[in-house]
């Protein structure tokens, strides 16, 4: 139990200092955005003409985080802010959020860590959880069994 909630608060301060920027699209550094598979990292693309961007060279995209489960589960996730809380499952948070140019280039990293659920074997393991952008799966821990956080980054 004791490895599981040091694992879980690791992943979560990973996925918050990760996640967290100014606000003002520049890149900080870090890793390249290459595509790792299901339930770690994907490139969010847009269809043709979905999601168009404005004169300003500004693009809209619609984001859903989900983890799914019954009870209740701390997560931690990164959308149009970052936070973490206690919620009750199954638990949705849709934005759209608006990126620069930049972002539309390199991406702006979305995530979603969820907590532990009990079971049916009455062992904790991490919730399911996954993340749609613009009515397209980008990412999902393939329903709990990877233990790995949902993140994508989307352009």
């Amino acid at each position: 139990m004791r490895k599981t909630v040091a694992a879980t608060a690791l992943a979560l301060a990973a996925v918050l200092l990760t996640g967290c920027g100014d606000g003002t699209g520049k890149h900080s550094g870090g890793k390249g955005d290459g595509d790792t598979g299901r339930g770690t990292e994907q490139a969010a693309k847009p269809d043709a003409g979905a999601g168009a961007g404005d004169a300003g060279g500004r693009a809209k995209r619609e984001v859903t985080l989900e983890v799914l489960g019954t009870g209740t589960a701390q997560i931690a996730y990164t959308l149009d802010s970052s936070k973490f809380e206690q919620v009750t499952l199954p638990w949705k948070k849709t934005a759209t959020i608006e990126l620069t140019a930049a972002e539309q280039r390199v991406g702006r990293l979305v995530s979603v860590v969820p907590g532990s659920v009990q079971g049916s074997d009455g062992l904790l393991r991490a919730a399911a959880c996954a993340i749609t952008v613009d009515g397209r799966k980008v990412a999902d821990n393939e329903e709990g069994k990877s233990a790995k956080p949902c993140q994508s980054r989307v352009k």
